[in-house]
């Protein structure tokens, strides 16, 4: 079961994204205003690069 927290960027009129990162091998996201609906799932690398990119400013 993934355990969400809010990211520390989500913006104060609720719209924000919720990361799990209690599964080891998975980072686990997902819209907080549809907390059933679906939720994006990344290995641990593809997330970290994920990452990397955003710093950067190339996506």
């Amino acid at each position: 079961m993934f355990e969400y927290h809010k990211s520390s960027y989500s913006h104060e009129d609720g719209a924000c994204v919720e990361v799990a990162t209690n599964i080891p091998a998975l980072i686990a996201v997902r819209d907080s205003k549809s907390p059933t609906g679906p939720n994006l799932r990344l290995i641990r690398p593809t997330w970290a690069a994920f990452e990397a990119a955003l710093r950067e400013g190339t996506l």
